[in-house]
């Protein structure tokens, strides 16, 4: 069935679960591979221009790889020497960023050893020139010069040198000392009023990494002992969760109260300004808390006659985890392969940085710049990234989707295969790769001018004028919007493709119609499993959060809590989300099968439903509820309507 069919054909045609596998959206996936073998070409084409020996032996000013004998470049002086023996590459001026143009505003030269310790004067750069053999100042200059020629001031380092180290593999001199990297950053986050605030944070950080280190590692620890409470006893999740949420919301903003009437009250004239910094910090936390803490009561409120409603989706998902225990480590070996993907991805973008042809600049220094349509492929470049990423994605979707398929169509669970994750995993390999590629490469058409409306954003930031900057604020917005609902019918799609071994479009399209006829069931129990599972993830970061104010407040004297607390609580919401994030796939699974269960079966001989025991009786408690509240009328009774009534229909 193509995509111009229409939907009431679709509606019409009865699922087959399981029962056919064929080959689905085999154009797309020889348009993917295609894409792929063009990645591959500007690897190759970086690695064959030199620029692979430029990144990692680098280059000085003058366009002279360093290690090797070079060729003289026209119009350069300088160049074209032979720097055998200086095999690292070492800045004059390495604090000096330019971040309009994102590099290095200094001379960097080739060098035979990095300065192992600070060189306070001119003098000592001479002496280290003679003991060590390694001239840090330009080529033309001698190292009997130093001290005498007047071209020393420009041709020499800024002193002091900081003291620096190579970076392995990568053999450039970087400065050790963290203030460096502190100047970058004030001239990056531009500190107007106090620039001595950022030192700070990073001395903060610095003196917590242990506890951050330790933080991270429980908020680890808490995810898998939550993944275990919900596989083991997931029918009073719900309300543990629930309760938990609420004990750890209102103890924590407790504490966060306490601590900040106990550091009020012994407060004195001659406190330190970070005791001062801490004090308002722990003010603010303490307010956010409680605004927090009002909102999630007003939520659970108003949800509360619909927590009930997730419980037995979320027991059958505890016994998907028990007979899948594989799942859980979806997310690591996703995660596994989007980080080696990405470090190819940099690795090669850093190649694309010095590849092209030697050009002289208006310094009379060289740059290496592609011409002509080459210059393109940084486009290229990026558009990969975005659209391989979300195939690795959209492939853990479709891997999760097929074993959920499986483990719900199979009436006796005794008959599922060995290993469902292995099957899945080969019947996407086998049938399914075009469809998920063409689902990612919708959710990047869509990527893509959202970031480039951001990327303007960024750059008339402060120049365009209220109704611009609210109209491009408008579309990113709805851009947004429009990714987030199209990655949910991407992952329903999936689901059906996996079910029916349809194409993507077809696929879509069936699980819209499912959505569609269950629109009320879709808000009333897959939002609130999702909104149950992000107070899992509330749970995780305000134990980790709590857990780091504890321990930072025996620090309280030495270091600021802001950023060490921020890296923390990210950590923790990373590593719950990524844990729950296959739960919360797992829940969107078998609802689609469920909807899809009882639309074409209704437990008579020869329709006998497939679903779980605890879903039956879901359904004729959501009979006797709608019975019981269609007495009164309401807008209550609507939708506690039965999931089994499409039976009859069809």
């Amino acid at each position: 069935m193509g995509c111009c069919s229409s939907a009431a054909q679709s509606s019409k045609r009865e699922w087959k679960p399981l029962e056919d596998h064929s080959c689905t959206d085999v154009p797309w996936l020889l348009l993917f591979i295609l894409f792929c073998i063009g990645m591959g070409f500007i690897c190759g084409y970086s690695i064959a221009t030199g620029a692979a020996a430029r990144l990692l032996s680098g280059y000085d000013s003058y366009g002279n790889i360093c290690g090797q004998k070079n060729v003289k470049v026209e119009g350069i002086v300088n160049s074209g020497l032979d720097l055998t023996h200086k095999k690292y590459v070492f800045f004059l001026d390495p604090c000096n960023i330019d971040i309009v143009h994102q590099k290095i505003k200094s001379l960097a030269l080739c060098v035979s050893a990095c300065p192992r310790k600070e060189l306070k004067t001119l003098a000592d750069i001479q002496k280290f020139a003679e003991t060590n053999g390694s001239t840090l100042c330009s080529y033309e200059l001698q190292s009997s010069e130093y001290t005498t020629d007047p071209r020393a001031a420009k041709l020499c380092p800024k002193y002091p040198v900081p003291e620096s180290a190579p970076i392995p593999f990568f053999h450039r001199c970087a400065p050790v000392n963290i203030s460096c990297y502190a100047k970058f950053a004030e001239a990056l986050i531009t500190f107007v009023s106090d620039s001595s605030v950022l030192h700070r944070l990073i001395s903060g950080v610095m003196t917590s990494k242990e506890i951050i280190m330790g933080l991270c590692l429980l908020s680890l620890v808490l995810s898998m002992i939550l993944m275990v409470i919900i596989r083991y006893i997931s029918r009073v999740l719900v309300w543990i969760v629930t309760i938990l949420v609420i004990l750890g919301s209102l103890g924590g903003t407790g504490v966060l109260w306490w601590l900040y009437a106990k550091k009020r009250m012994s407060a004195s004239a001659l406190e330190t300004q970070i005791a001062k910094d801490n004090l308002q910090a722990l003010l603010i936390y303490a307010i956010a808390a409680t605004v927090f803490t009002v909102i999630l009561f007003l939520i659970m409120l108003i949800m509360r006659k619909r927590v009930a409603l997730t419980i037995a989706l979320f027991h059958v998902a505890g016994k998907v985890f028990i007979h899948l225990p594989l799942l859980v480590f979806q997310p690591f070996w996703t995660f596994f392969v989007l980080i080696l993907f990405w470090a190819y991805w940099i690795t090669v973008l850093l190649f694309l940085g010095t590849t092209g042809s030697p050009v002289p600049n208006e310094e009379g220094f060289v740059e290496f710049r592609m011409v002509g349509p080459l210059k393109y492929m940084w486009w290229y470049h990026a558009v990969g990234l975005i659209w391989i990423s979300e195939f690795i994605l959209a492939c853990q979707q479709m891997t999760v989707a097929g074993a959920v398929v499986t483990y719900y169509f199979t009436r006796e669970k005794r008959n599922l295969p060995f290993t469902p994750i292995l099957a899945s995993v080969n019947r996407l390999v086998c049938y399914h790769l075009g469809t998920v590629a063409k689902g990612s490469f919708i959710i990047t058409l869509v990527k893509i001018p959202r970031m480039i409306l951001m990327y303007i954003q960024t750059q008339l930031k402060g120049k365009e004028n209220a109704c611009a900057r609210c109209m491009l604020k408008a579309c990113i917005c709805c851009l947004w919007c429009l990714e987030k609902c199209l990655t949910y019918l991407n992952q329903n799609a999936y689901t059906a493709t996996a079910i029916n071994s349809t194409n993507f479009c077809t696929s879509a399209k069936d699980a819209f119609v499912i959505l569609v006829e269950n629109a009320l069931r879709v808000a009333a129990i897959n939002t609130v499993g999702d909104f149950m599972l992000f107070l899992g993830k509330v749970l995780i970061v305000c134990s980790t959060g709590l857990a780091g104010v504890m321990l930072l407040n025996y620090q309280r004297d030495y270091t600021i809590w802001v950023l060490p607390l921020i890296i923390v609580c990210l950590f923790a919401f990373l590593v719950a989300h990524c844990f729950l994030s296959i739960y919360e796939m797992v829940v969107d699974v078998l609802f689609l099968c469920f909807a899809i269960d009882t639309k074409y079966n209704d437990g008579s001989p020869g329709r006998e439903f497939y679903m779980d025991k605890v879903l039956m009786e879901f359904v004729e408690n959501s009979r006797k509820s709608m019975k019981e509240a269609g007495r009164g009328g309401g807008a209550e009774s609507r939708e506690l309507k039965p999931m089994a009534s499409g039976a009859s229909s069809s």
